[in-house]
């Protein structure tokens, strides 16, 4: 559906109407390959440990990762400027480290790379999640232990590269100055989760926030998105970053391109883990490899045939023990849902409850800030995710532990 625009015209059997489909045949098998050569996940590896260093290549190898290793921190900065890689793994003992991290998140083509610090023990977390850190593994580096953390990275390494992906489709685009009221109805040249291209009227040299109203091939409802200008092509063609996506909209948007896009590789299946804590504003979660912060996340839960399936952005996060989550559906319909399951859980103390969760990309900067879709203001989990968070996992686990008794005393009372 989505690259039907292509072979628009080429039906009939004039000479004309062949050589279109042949134009066409080859415009497709140009775009598939595109999609086959993006299919190898590449890492930039800086570490100087020989042995961590074989570990992380056998490990890297089995996950269908390729690794351009690098003995010092210039090297990796030079490949940084010039390649792009879908992981940067950095070992923090080594020279350079802070400022790998650091470059990545600066450089162009790597700034939504997923970046991982391996640290020892002893040193504390704060400072490599304040350079840039996604994933922490910790020495010794295992190769059990490495498979842990990187099938959980290799999920959101995914996720992220088909954020940066862009399908070639012609639509109708409404695009409103926030600014100055201005309108201009263009069209668009390639759309992806993340933003779109399109070809400005001649002459027309807008800047700024935009509001844009435009409606999928297929789809009935009109999706509006706030976006701003992030570059000037060649021509008329300037491309368009989105900003604030509402949940569904977002949700829309990634099915439709899901659909739509070219066979490619497939996503990691959703990853098991229990649930230790539930409220209407978000859950905490037991996982050997949780997912970072501002981790846009979807969950399936499954407890005597009742199903929910809710959105929501990791606001916790404590290596190799588990993660906070924070709702951001807030319909009538999801929130009658959680009650049920809450209730159904608070009623059936002994019931376990069957929980997949799986990456759907990862929110830095400004967009970062993901709205929750909360609005109980005592919300005791909720006021521990944004009031404790930097707490050290073993006390903030004994908090949750406060708040469970808690609420169970109130429940006999």
């Amino acid at each position: 559906m989505g690259l039907e625009w292509i072979g628009r015209g080429c039906r009939g059997e004039s000479s004309e109407s062949a050589s279109s489909l042949a134009i066409a045949i080859a415009l497709q098998a140009q775009l598939g390959e595109r999609f086959r050569s993006a299919m190898n996940l590449k890492s930039l590896l800086l570490c100087s440990d020989e042995k961590i260093v074989r570990v992380l290549r056998r490990t890297l190898g089995d996950l269908e990762i390729a690794v351009e290793h690098c003995t010092t921190a210039e090297i990796a900065l030079r490949h940084l400027t010039r390649e792009r890689f879908e992981a940067i793994i950095v070992d923090c003992a080594g020279t350079g480290a802070a400022a790998v991290l650091k470059s990545a998140r600066n450089a162009p083509c790597n700034k939504r790379a997923v970046a991982v610090a391996i640290l020892d023990p002893e040193v504390g977390l704060r400072s490599a999640f304040e350079v840039g850190a996604h994933f922490i593994l910790y020495k010794p580096v295992s190769v059990e232990r490495a498979k842990s953390s990187f099938r959980a990275a290799r999920a959101l390494m995914k996720k992220e590269r088909r954020r940066n992906s862009r399908l070639p489709v012609q639509i109708a685009v409404e695009m409103t100055s926030r600014e100055s009221g201005a309108r201009y109805k263009v069209t668009s040249t390639d759309l992806g989760e993340g933003g779109l291209a399109v070809s400005l009227p001649r002459r027309s040299k807008p800047h700024g926030r935009w509001q844009l109203t435009f409606t999928l091939p297929g789809s009935a409802n009109a999706l509006e998105m706030s976006a701003e200008f992030a570059w000037e092509g060649t021509g008329t063609q300037v491309g368009l970053r989105f900003e604030d996506q509402t949940p569904d909209a977002a949700r829309q948007l990634r099915e439709w391109l899901a659909r739509n896009a070219p066979d490619g590789e497939r996503d990691d299946p959703p990853v098991g883990c229990q649930l230790t804590d539930l409220s209407l504003g978000g859950c905490y979660l037991d996982i050997n490899s949780p997912f970072p912060v501002s981790t846009r996340v979807t969950l399936s839960m499954r407890a005597n045939g009742v199903e929910l399936k809710t959105e929501g952005v990791v606001r916790v996060m404590h290596p190799e023990k588990g993660m906070g989550v924070e709702f951001t559906q807030s319909t009538a319909e999801h929130r009658g849902l959680l009650e049920r399951f809450l209730s159904l859980l608070t009623e059936n103390r002994g019931v376990m409850p069957e929980l997949l969760v799986e990456p759907e990309g990862l929110e830095m900067g400004a967009g970062a800030q993901v709205t929750g879709a909360s609005g109980e203001v005592d919300d005791a989990l909720l006021g521990l995710f944004r009031d404790q968070a930097g707490l050290p996992a073993d006390v903030f686990h004994e908090e949750l532990r406060k708040q469970r008794g808690a609420a169970a005393a109130a429940c006999s009372v």
